[in-house]
């Protein structure tokens, strides 16, 4: 191991050490199981592992918090979309039901279109979605979001842009 990379594992073993216990209680509470916050715990320390550095943190449980928190606000969007997608599978006639594999891809690029979606403002999104899933056309999504034509027609390159060309 590089002596670049030691006292940044160093210091993620203190924190680990430290302040594992707390963060997974805290997570309990959130959760409501111990299972999910023996899961989100270790994935914030492996975040921190990953990352460029954590430097010395004039306050690690805030900061412990804010990964956490960021990791469970993504549990909980992938959940609700993974729920969305299985209702709506649930609503198809048995025959026309995709095998588990299919169902994992398309659940899979739904996740990635969220992803590179996510920053974009909400009018974006909402007529990124209604042109690609309601197919409707540029005066009608103006019609429907109260927007003119010509910010449909920028909100819709953006997200285009965000999704068949991220960064």
């Amino acid at each position: 191991m590089p002596a670049v990379q030691r006292p940044a594992h160093c210091e993620i073993a203190t924190l680990y050490t430290d302040h594992h216990g707390w963060l997974q209680g805290w997570l309990r509470k959130k959760v409501g199981n111990a299972f999910d916050a023996a899961d989100l715990a270790q994935s914030t320390f492996l975040k921190l592992l990953c990352s460029q550095g954590v430097g010395t943190l004039q306050e690690p449980r805030a900061y412990l918090v804010t990964v956490a928190r960021n990791l469970l606000i993504n549990q909980v969007r992938r959940r609700a979309i993974e729920q969305a997608y299985l209702d709506a599978l649930a609503a198809l006639p048995e025959p026309v039901t995709p095998p588990p594999e299919a169902r994992l891809m398309v659940l899979e690029t739904l996740m990635e279109i969220d992803r590179r979606l996510g920053s974009l403002p909400a009018l974006a999104k909402q007529a990124f979605l209604l042109a690609q899933l309601e197919g409707l056309g540029q005066a009608q999504i103006a019609a429907e979001l109260g927007i003119s034509v010509s910010t449909v027609k920028r909100h819709l390159a953006k997200a285009a842009l965000r999704c068949f060309f991220p960064e």
